[in-house]
């Protein structure tokens, strides 16, 4: 391969890469450029395939692919009952409704999760830094956290509703999955 070849190949690959982070995770997702099975693991150690079948395809893919539902498009977001909130794949509990708040965003939104469920990374998509979590047991993408929330912790978890379940108080929480 010559110098100006290998350029090409390096511009067009980067193009592709750059676009489906502009356009965000879907079109990178649906080229197959993204995925890593190995990258769901969480404390199970179960790949992201696992789960296939388990959720729905839209959560699915909120989930083991990252991508991101429409603001406004759950019923979670304006769920005001008392329960928990677990996640959508393994049934791990990781908010309480008491801790959700109408943060106008048009996502589900909570300003504390509950202890060790969940585990942080550093996402870099979007051309901005930001907070990603995921469900600790399963690995499973919950959203974003960000330091703009109300008192007493100052944080903003902002969740994708198709990766919640709620469990409303009277009901006894489901056995865990996985």
């Amino acid at each position: 391969m010559n110098r100006r070849d290998a350029l090409k190949t390096t511009f067009l690959g980067s193009a592709v890469v750059a676009a489906g982070v502009w356009l965000g995770k879907p079109l990178a997702h649906a080229a197959g450029l993204f995925h890593d099975d190995s990258k769901a693991l969480g404390r199970l150690a179960k790949p992201a395939s696992f789960w296939r079948g388990k959720v729905s395809d839209k959560a699915w893919a909120v989930l083991f692919e990252e991508n991101t539902e429409r603001p406004g498009s759950s019923p979670l977001n304006d769920n005001k009952a008392a329960g928990t909130y677990v996640c959508a794949a393994c049934y791990q509990p990781i908010f309480k409704s008491a801790d959700k708040f109408n943060s106008g965003t048009g996502w589900p939104s909570f300003f504390d999760v509950l202890p060790a469920s969940i585990g942080t990374k550093e996402d870099r998509s979007l051309f901005m830094l930001r907070t990603e979590y995921h469900c600790s047991r399963c690995g499973g993408h919950q959203g974003h956290v960000f330091e703009d929330g109300p008192a007493p912790t100052g944080l903003r978890y902002c969740n994708n509703g198709l990766a919640l379940k709620f469990i409303d108080a009277g009901s006894a929480l489901p056995t865990l999955r996985g």
